[in-house]
């Protein structure tokens, strides 16, 4: 869809199609629905059960081998975001799409493909089989679950670890603090050689991004992201801190933490009387979605790759 994208962890975004249901909380304010309301893709809305879903251009799909020419030919890595606007693994999809498009990712190998779904349990019957029972996953393919809350942990680590596939774990937006410890701390050398692999091999964090007033994203407390960087330090697992989204909470006396001091209290009331110090209060930066890092504290600006 873009050969170049604001996702601080993809070189490049492409939607074999568009649309899709709302599933889980984390859905309740989906950037990607109200892309699709403004844009009417087609002429139509694709969002919902029994909407029809955006089948994109052929020169859209024609883009991604221009990709992997280019990143055959040169030195970074070009991590494509398979699916921002759709989940691959959404039942609304008609198979044969899925078919072409697997067919494309084994065709781009100098690619490194991400794709995130909030619907793990569909992976092992619309992937080739060869990939669920045999050979695994092509080694250019990484599979992400978005995870919002510790009910949606508790359900989906388990299946994802099951898969034989590189995997990572989409901690966005965070809904509330989720312990991933029970399944990055079972690890030694030999599990390391072991595909499935017995642990999630990345966590990405972010708060949720507003799609109109900023006080429409739900709060996100700093503290989940400094657990989650901890947890994953003391792991050695890779940790990205992609957002701190558009509704940040902070304890009202951590000005110090901050790059711009003024934009801090003059977004915080009451931060000079003594009574109130140590009260959460939010916290709006001058990046709407929070995603700039130069504005945030430095034991926040995590940002590794597998």
């Amino acid at each position: 869809m873009a050969k170049h994208t604001n996702i601080a962890w993809a070189t490049s975004t492409f939607n074999p199609w568009i649309g899709c249901t709302k599933v889980a909380p984390g859905c309740d304010n989906c950037y990607a629905d109200a892309i699709d309301k403004r844009m009417r893709f087609g002429g139509e809305l694709h969002w919902g059960v029994g909407a029809p879903r955006h089948r994109t251009s052929a020169s859209n799909w024609a883009q991604v081998r221009t990709w992997n020419r280019k990143a055959a030919a040169g030195q970074r890595p070009w991590r494509v975001f398979c699916g921002s606007l759709a989940d691959i693994f959404d039942n609304e999809v008609p198979q044969s799409w899925r078919w072409e498009l697997w067919h494309l990712i084994n065709e781009t190998p100098a690619l490194q493909w991400i794709i995130v779904t909030k619907r793990v349990g569909n992976v092992p019957t619309m992937v080739p089989q060869c990939w669920y029972n045999v050979a695994g996953f092509p080694a250019n393919v990484r599979l992400l679950i978005t995870v919002c809350n510790q009910q949606e942990a508790d359900r989906d680590i388990p299946k994802l670890l099951a898969l034989p596939c590189d995997n990572g774990i989409s901690y966005e937006p965070a809904l509330e603090p989720v312990n991933f410890r029970e399944w990055l701390e079972p690890f030694n050398e030999l599990d390391a050689t072991m595909k499935p692999p017995n642990r999630p091999q990345w966590i990405i964090v972010g708060g949720e991004s507003a799609q109109g007033r900023r006080t429409s994203a739900r709060p996100f407390d700093l503290q989940w992201a400094r657990d989650t960087i901890a947890q994953c330090k003391a792991a050695d697992v890779p940790v990205f801190v992609k957002q701190l989204g558009s509704n940040i909470i902070v304890p009202n006396d951590s000005v110090n933490e901050w790059p711009n001091e003024e934009a801090f209290f003059d977004n915080i009331s009451d931060d000079y009387i003594p009574q109130y110090q140590g009260e959460l209060m939010p916290l709006y930066l001058q990046d709407r979605a929070g995603a700039d890092p130069n504005e945030w504290p430095t034991d926040l600006r995590v940002q590794e790759f597998p």
